[in-house]
């Protein structure tokens, strides 16, 4: 039986209380490696443990922080807390039950690159989470956790909550660097990449909630613990995995990296409701591409999702039983795309607004065969690397997938103008 450690605390009385978090064993990790570690040894330590980046991309944590320079101060530490990915809702958990395994994560991380100052960039409409951040983070400072010299260290640490105003677009870590610094949040051109040139144009590494929280206990436990979870080498330790949509018992399933979507469905969310089977799979939020049920024994981790030409993402996982549209669902997709996209690229400004008004008249009955065959020439020129950020290729991999596993009933809905599926 798989014991949850990012997850441990959520459920306990007055979580995130820093007496709770303290009697439940935490600030173990940050005080042994700032004794215990000079920040180089600390990075290799990161590298080994196979940690990669929980928010989206599953970059190696550690070899991120090494391409921050050693000689150039100051450098910043900032915290992407803007989880605006629908079906994702993992951080939100960690922002308001666990706030000081993040703020244990911060000081480690902090502490690897040589920073004195951390941002938690808050998505805005995380009203109570940001509140017991906020709370956690003074808490902290009173117990000389954050500050000067904390844990009797030479080492200083100041951290600071900055709320988001709910733009998708603050989740693309340059986008969320523009909107620091308060400018309009549009993706920056890279080179030169943030590690070089990020906040105030200082080396700056940005991490998401959940792959801070994995520091503390990497530290305590050490590399062999943690790669002995997942599947390694390259998909180590435990993952979130935010399970939604037609299951028994959706919510937030911490388990090792790498978890069958069948046992993920069938065993840690109850199965389907009302019996029905499995239709499609989104398994990283919407941006992902799609999967169908022929795909239920591939493992969620990086490397298995990628090999089937979609991915992990950040880890949410929508489940679609046989009384859903696909068109209807991926038409709604488009919407929000459409909605969110920042306007800089060409690409993705009008070509997220014509894969939406083409989904819309196949949806209401004004369909053409050719529209299938315009939207993937379409959603080709969107994608490949023809805009600055990923929002251009994540808005098609929902059109792209579905219409290749689904096709049928993309044509049912042109022949017969309604959908396909009887609720």
């Amino acid at each position: 039986m798989y014991e949850p450690v990012i997850l441990r605390n959520i459920g306990v009385p007055n979580s995130w209380d820093i007496d709770v978090y303290l009697q439940r064993g935490g600030y173990q990790g940050a005080p042994k490696a700032l004794r215990n570690y000079v920040p180089a040894a600390l990075i290799e330590l990161v590298k080994q443990s196979g940690l990669r980046g929980r928010g989206g991309a599953g970059f190696p944590t550690g070899q991120k922080w090494g391409f921050v320079p050693k000689d150039l101060f100051p450098k910043y530490l900032v915290v992407n807390a803007d989880e605006s990915e629908p079906g994702t809702f993992s951080n939100r958990a960690l922002l308001e039950h666990d706030p000081h395994q993040i703020l244990d994560g911060i000081i480690i991380a902090a502490y690897a690159i040589g920073s004195n100052a951390a941002f938690i960039y808050c998505r805005g409409e995380f009203a109570l989470g940001a509140q017991r951040t906020q709370a956690a983070i003074e808490q902290a400072k009173e117990r000389g956790y954050i500050g000067n010299n904390i844990f009797g260290t030479d080492f200083s640490l100041e951290v600071y909550l900055v709320r988001g105003a709910g733009a998708y677009i603050c989740g693309e870590e340059t986008a969320l660097l523009e909107s620091l610094e308060g400018n309009r949040p549009m993706p920056r051109t890279r080179p030169p990449f943030p590690a070089i040139a990020g906040l105030y144009n200082k080396p700056t590494v940005v991490n998401n909630v959940e792959t801070l929280c994995n520091l503390p206990h990497i530290v305590e436990r050490g590399v062999e613990w943690y790669t002995s979870i997942g599947t390694p080498p390259r998909n180590t330790g435990p993952k979130v995995y935010c399970v939604s949509g037609h299951v028994r018992n959706p919510g937030n399933k911490e388990l090792p990296l790498g978890v069958p979507l069948r046992e993920l469905i069938y065993e840690h969310s109850g199965g389907m409701i009302d019996e029905r089977p499995v239709k499609a799979v989104i398994p990283g939020g919407i941006s992902a591409q799609m999967l169908n049920a022929a795909h239920l024994d591939i493992k969620m981790d990086f490397d298995s999702l990628a090999a089937v030409g979609s991915m992990l993402g950040s880890g949410g996982v929508i489940v679609m039983n046989d009384s859903v549209c696909i068109p209807h669902a991926v038409w709604r997709a488009s919407e929000f795309f459409n909605h969110e996209s920042c306007g800089k690229c060409t690409p993705c400004r009008e070509g997220t607004l014509w894969v939406r008004q083409i989904l819309d008249r196949i949806c209401n009955g004004r369909g053409r065969l050719e529209d299938l065959d315009l939207l993937t020439d379409l959603a080709g020129k969107i994608a490949g690397g023809r805009t600055v950020c990923a929002l251009g290729d994540a808005s098609v991999n929902p059109v792209i997938s579905s219409i290749k596993l689904f096709r049928d009933e993309y044509e049912y809905h042109i022949k017969y103008g309604r959908c396909p599926t009887k609720n």
